[in-house]
């Protein structure tokens, strides 16, 4: 039987997972094995970068958590799994999709986007949408279309009714 001091901390760690959990837009589950160091290190530091963060834990553990916050991946939490975890719903998805592009060893299996289980194919949809600042952009360029029509309809509308003063 564990000690006391034992249970106390896989309790604290199930904790942790649970928080994590509950407090991030999106987390991730994926394959790390292949990876080197250096490349799990160039990871995290773009996860920090992104706003995300990167964490491995016992998988035992880890489907405690999921239980207890009545989330069911049994099927995916098989062998060594990562979890990238973060408040924007779509940062750890784009970031370990292009890391895994560079790195044939990193596989993403699953995930939790705003509290619903996402496929891989829906990890890979969101791993293709824009960021943020490049959505903006798009909104700013569409904006200014309009305000551009709008001022020649307003220029040709005036020049109208100088014509017809005349």
């Amino acid at each position: 039987m564990a000690s006391a001091k034992i249970l106390e901390q896989k309790q604290q760690t199930i904790n942790e997972i649970e928080e994590s959990i509950k407090n991030s837009s999106a987390v991730v589950f994926f394959d790390y094995r292949g990876l080197s160091v250096e490349a799990m290190t160039s990871l995290r530091r773009s996860l920090k970068e992104a706003g995300s963060e990167l964490k491995v834990y016992k998988n035992t553990l880890t489907k405690r958590a999921l239980n207890t916050l009545n989330i069911s991946l049994d099927e995916h939490l098989t062998g060594p799994k990562a979890m990238a975890y973060g408040t924007d719903a779509v940062a750890p998805v784009k970031v370990l999709a292009n890391f895994a592009k560079e790195n044939e060893a990193l596989q993403l299996k699953v995930g939790i986007i705003d509290g619903e289980i996402a496929d891989i194919d829906m990890l890979n949809k969101l791993a293709t949408i824009p960021s943020r600042e490049g959505l903006l952009t798009m909104l700013a360029g569409g904006l200014i279309g309009i305000a551009k029509d709008l001022s020649i309809c307003l220029d040709l509308y005036s020049q109208q009714l100088e014509g017809n003063e005349q």
